[in-house]
Order: structure tokens, then sequence, then C-alpha cells
């Protein structure tokens, strides 16, 4: 992690990128556009010139249609290979990626900051994210009406709408995260 809160990710990222969109035939200004990011923000990702938040990633990723591993891992590469990913308040770190003929499955380590609401944006529909607490209180889920968790305690949402992350009072909470994607 740099000191300004993005994550340090690889420069293959951006290669990543522009072949998914280039797939998609979407330009660079319309998946900025559905992604609801700068176009100069998405082309300084696209060359390596910027190191996205978490926040930027998933909303790439929901606006491609693809799990967050798309972007940052490589094809058979093994998910410890991927580095740490911070936004506002939340750190995720890739523990497994589970594929089954229905879905994707992506296990995170979390760590939430206290003080601060990260604000993430919609995934691809029908994606579910499912949280388990181990330590703290989380208030997490969909923005309008999100769900609360002690250690101990399991929450789960669709999270093809903008939810929210953060703790409740002043201890960090540690949890794991599983995000599941239909194909």
């Amino acid at each position: 992690m740099d000191a300004g809160g993005t994550s340090r990710i690889d420069p293959a990222v951006g290669e990543r990128l522009r072949r998914l969109r280039a797939a998609r035939g979407m330009s660079l200004s319309a998946l900025a556009r559905s992604a609801g990011i700068g176009k100069a923000t998405l082309s300084g990702l696209e060359h390596g010139t910027r190191n996205p938040t978490l926040e930027t990633l998933y909303a790439v990723a929901g606006a491609l249609e693809v799990p967050l591993t798309a972007l940052v891992l490589a094809p058979g590469e093994p998910p410890g290979a991927a580095a740490d990913v911070r936004g506002a308040a939340v750190t995720a770190t890739l523990l497994e990626v589970f594929e089954e003929p229905g879905a994707t499955f992506e296990l995170f380590w979390l760590r939430v900051r206290p003080g601060v609401v990260q604000h993430s944006p919609a995934h691809a529909a029908g994606v579910t994210e499912h949280v388990t607490v181990h330590q703290g209180v989380l208030r997490a889920g969909p923005g309008e009406a999100p769900l609360v968790a002690r250690a101990g305690e399991h929450v789960v949402w669709r999270a093809d709408v903008p939810h929210v992350y953060a703790t409740v009072g002043p201890d960090e909470v540690v949890a794991n995260l599983l995000i599941r994607s239909p194909r």
C-alpha cells in the first residue's frame, strides 16, 4: 500500500483491463461512464500510471460484469499472487478463488478500519456477498439498509446494489468475505 491509501497492483492489471474492455467492444469513454469513474482515471489504470482503490476496481469489474479476480489475477495464477487491495475503510487480501459451472467464488480476508465508511459500487447482476465477522462489530450491506454483525455472526446481501462497509465502535473489524458471482 502506498501512503495515499491506494493499492499497489501489478502493472499487468492494466493489460487485463484493456483486453476485457476490447473483448466487450467498449470504448474507454463508455467503460468510464458505465463504471462511474473518470476517463483519465481509467486510462491511467490501463497504462499502469495509477494505483486503483478497491472501490475503483469493483466499479470497473461491475461494469465489465466480471469478478474482481479477472482484473487482479492472470488466468492460472495462484490467489497469493494478488496484491492486497485497499479502499477507504477496507483492506482485502485474496485467499482463494473457486470456480463452479454456474459461479465464481472469491474468498477474502478483510480488515475494516474504524471511523471511515466505505461506499462500494454495485457489482454485476446476481452477485452476493457473505461476510463472517471474527473480531469487532461490522455494519455492512445495501446502502439503504446495512446489516450489523458481531464476532461469530454471518450476514449476506445482494451486492448488485451500492453497499457500505464500516465498523460499529472504535475497534477494527476482521472478517472473511465470500463473493459469489454468477456466470
